[in-house]
């Protein structure tokens, strides 16, 4: 109240310093007509003259703050019952200003209900085509893996790729509408971190054979507690990279290694690839970005790493990447430190910020 008072004063200085200064000229008049009685009433001028304006300005306090109140009220239901029981308390140029900003206000609430109507429909109809077309793709995938000795062994490697460009792909649209969403449903629990990569490791295993990678594992039993389908999917994209990616000479290699510190579990795949230029490293994360990756940058989205880091921030998994061109690119998850004792929540959902 202090506060809102010394505001009140700092706004109507002028009005102060008009009303002090017509009492000067009172007094002065009196002093020009009888000396003896400006002596004695001088000080009752000055006094009365703070006074008055000082009551004033309290009412005047009041009003405003009544004022204010009733307006952040308006702005938050900008009904036309809220706005009809605040008028009384502006002048009619600033009712008509209030009617004005209220009907902005439902139109733009009214617009923003449809567009999120069409939102939903939208993500809705990703998500059934999504989970639809995993129907096509679960026959292809049974017919592969039971007629692989009637196939030609290129014809079933190019199939399995397709179909694992496919899934890929899939997945990616499933989890960036997951993202999207503002609803979480994210189950944290305590996980296996070999057994993660082991499953994204068999995911992969058609086309790491295919182009014939040397996979070295050092992953001693690590337990992370984190969303098991989100951590597979970043892992999953950062073995596509690496798979992706690889050179046109020597041996393709993949390692992947965990260990605890004392700053949290960290887990490092590192690949022997093309590597990633200077310049690109800043903006790897960054939606579309494709950047300098020569003929593979005509097939790249640009959504892979994007999600990745998106989902990992989701999780409290910080991504960093380090490389060098033609060495190689290294992807490294620190997880944060949290009590081993601590048991999750069944379900732990939540609106992202």
């Amino acid at each position: 109240m202090k506060n809102d008072f010394l505001r009140a004063i700092k706004k109507h200085a002028l009005w102060f310093l008009l009303f002090m200064g017509l009492s000067l000229l009172y007094a002065l008049a009196l002093w020009l007509s009888e000396s003896e009685a400006f002596l004695r009433l001088w000080l009752v001028i000055a006094i009365g003259s703070l006074l008055i304006f000082l009551t004033a300005l309290f009412f005047v306090c009041r009003v405003e703050k009544q004022r204010e109140t009733a307006f952040l009220e308006f702005l938050n239901h900008p009904d036309e019952m809220t706005e009809t029981k605040i008028l009384h308390l502006f002048s009619r140029q600033d009712g008509v200003f209030i009617r004005h900003v209220g009907a902005l206000i439902r139109e733009k609430e009214q617009a923003n209900r449809v567009l999120m109507t069409q939102v939903n429909d939208y993500e809705e109809y990703v998500e059934s085509w999504a989970h639809e077309i995993k129907t096509p793709l679960s026959l292809l995938t049974f017919f592969l893996d039971n007629r692989r000795d009637d196939l030609q062994p290129v014809v079933y490697q190019r199939l399995d790729y397709v179909r694992s460009q496919m899934q890929g792909l899939v997945e990616q649209m499933l989890y960036y509408a997951r993202l999207k969403s503002r609803q979480k449903d994210y189950l944290f629990e305590w996980l296996s971190l070999t057994e993660c990569c082991e499953e994204s490791l068999g995911n992969f295993q058609p086309l790491l054979n295919e182009k014939g990678f040397q996979v070295i594992k050092v992953l001693p039993p690590l337990s992370v507690l984190s969303d098991y389908r989100g951590l597979l999917f970043i892992i999953n994209q950062v073995l596509s990279n690496a798979i992706k990616y690889t050179k046109s000479t020597g041996i393709p290699e993949l390692r992947l290694t965990a260990e605890q510190k004392e700053q949290g579990i960290i887990l490092c795949i590192k690949d022997n690839g093309i590597g990633i230029q200077p310049w690109d490293l800043p903006c790897l994360f960054q939606k579309g970005f494709t950047g300098d990756t020569g003929k593979y940058r005509k097939k790249a989205t640009g959504m892979g790493l994007y999600l990745a880091n998106e989902m990992a921030k989701d999780l409290k998994i910080e991504l960093d990447i380090r490389s060098t061109p033609q060495s190689g690119t290294e992807m490294i998850f620190r997880f944060p430190i949290i009590n081993p004792e601590f048991k999750p929540s069944v379900k732990q959902q939540y609106v992202r910020n």
